[in-house]
């Protein structure tokens, strides 16, 4: 893909970039120039919330999400993603600098998050019973005031399964840690606007049967 200069990212050839006219990086060759981006971020506020019990992290560590929750709060160079955000083009699913082509492979996830990305893709249905899902795999159901549509408060989450009594048996541990994963999940993976709720959709693929294959769904999502 050729470009008309070293800072000037409208394509010579517009046959592929079709929305150049509305990418961020035209405003930017015009001089309207936008302000920095702050792309939305709720991990150190989940951490401050959930401490790990000690005895959920074997089953954290089995499902593969131990190193995402190692990795904390990052610490992100708004500018650099702001450029990066003016370099990306939708219609290649490329960013496009002054050297070439590139893309985030899935392999880069699987380094930088410690996922695991071999394996069966896993799909599912957004389709719930909500009350015997939270039930079955958390041992307690959600009021309403807890629930946004399909989604749950991780906030609720975490005041109802955050700590174990000191006795849990091993299905309590379990329940507890399907609730630490899917709260990491809401507020790293997959945060919404505010990052204070989770879609129950990847509860089911918490089952003890299936926990080793949610890696590859969530990353091929």
């Amino acid at each position: 893909m050729a470009f008309r200069g070293l800072h000037d990212a409208d394509p010579l050839d517009t046959s592929v970039l079709v929305l150049q006219d509305r990418h961020r990086s035209h405003l930017v060759d015009i001089e309207q120039f936008q302000e920095v981006l702050h792309p939305r971020q709720q991990m150190r506020a989940f951490l401050s919330m959930w401490r790990m019990d000690p005895r959920i992290r074997p089953y954290v560590i089995r499902a593969g999400f131990y190193g995402i929750y190692r990795l904390g709060h990052i610490i992100i160079d708004w500018p650099l993603i702001t450029c990066l955000v003016e370099r990306w083009q939708p219609e290649t699913h490329t960013f496009h600098v002054p050297t070439g082509e590139m893309t985030i492979t899935l392999q880069d996830v699987a380094i930088i998050l410690g996922l695991r990305i071999d394996g069966v893709a896993v799909t599912g249905t957004c389709v719930l019973d909500v009350a015997g899902l939270c039930s079955e795999l958390l041992g307690v159901i959600p009021p309403d005031e807890a629930l946004r549509g399909s989604a749950i408060s991780i906030r609720w989450l975490c005041q109802q399964l955050s700590t174990p009594a000191p006795d849990a048996d091993e299905v309590a541990l379990q329940r507890s840690a399907r609730g630490f994963i899917l709260a990491l999940i809401g507020s790293f993976l997959f945060a919404d606007k505010k990052g204070v709720h989770v879609h129950l959709c990847f509860l089911p693929l918490l089952r003890e049967s299936r926990g080793h294959r949610l890696i590859v769904g969530v990353v091929q999502y």
